[in-house]
Order: C-alpha cells, then structure tokens, then sequence
C-alpha cells in the first residue's frame, strides 16, 4: 500500500484545527451555552484587536497549508511545509509551557493541548516522511 501524504498530512491539520478552535472557545462554547459571542471590549480595544489579528493568522497558516498540501508535491512546497510544522510543534510546546502558568490551571485544557502537541509531533514526522519522497519537483495535482 502506498502511503498517501498529503491526505494524512490534510488530515492531522484539520484535528490540529478543530483542537485549537475548542482550546480558543472561538465562538463555540458560548453558543452551546446560549451565550453572545460577540466581544463587547474587543473594538477599540488595541490589545484584544491584536490579539484576534495574531489568531487569524495562527489559524489562517494551517488553512493555506491543507491547501497548497492538496494542490502541490514540489520538493520546494515539502521543504517549507516541513519547517511550517516544526515551528508550529514549538509554538504549541510554549503554549503548553505557559498555560500551565494560568492560574488556576484548567487540567482539561492543559490535556487538550498535550494531545494537540503530539498531534503535531505525529505531523512533523509525517510531513519528513514526504520530504523525503522522491518526485518531480513541479508536479501539480489539479484533479
């Protein structure tokens, strides 16, 4: 059986994805609970605003990746996927590292993102598995 990496790879971004939106409360649990999602101190607040800017693009990486992994084999497209995942297995380590400095520590999340971190480490190792893959270096998947 051949190993199919961009569809494995598409497929722990989008558990990474859905992990980080329920780490976030995006929206979410508020509605489950009947509550406003709307972020009453978020306009005009410089650092909300900032933070929210910082989250699309946190989420907005991961999205264009599924993508491109879907569309592209290119040696150069696996390269830059491949560090795009190490860096995001780190940012993910420090998160770890600093929630457990929120006090009080809310052991559910912490556990969320423990599992999500080995999500990432299972990514890293998959995404080198494709690296290494020989194939043309423009190849295109378009259908």
């Amino acid at each position: 059986m051949s190993a199919n990496y961009p569809e494995r790879i598409n497929a722990l971004w989008t558990v990474f994805l859905l992990g980080t939106l329920f780490h976030t409360d995006l929206g979410l649990m508020p509605l489950f609970h009947g509550q406003s999602v709307a972020l009453s101190d978020a306009h005009g607040n410089a650092n909300v605003s900032g933070i929210l800017w910082l989250m699309l693009v946190f989420f907005t990486f991961p999205m264009l990746a599924i993508v491109a992994t879907t569309f592209t084999h290119s040696k150069r497209y696996r390269t830059i996927h491949f560090g795009l995942t190490v860096l995001y297995s780190v940012l993910n380590f420090l998160h770890v590292v600093l929630d457990l400095m929120v006090k009080p520590i809310v052991w559910y999340q912490i556990a969320l993102m423990v599992f999500l971190f080995g999500v990432g480490l299972l990514l890293n190792w998959v995404s080198w598995q494709w690296l290494k893959v020989r194939r043309s270096s423009s190849t295109v998947v378009l259908g």
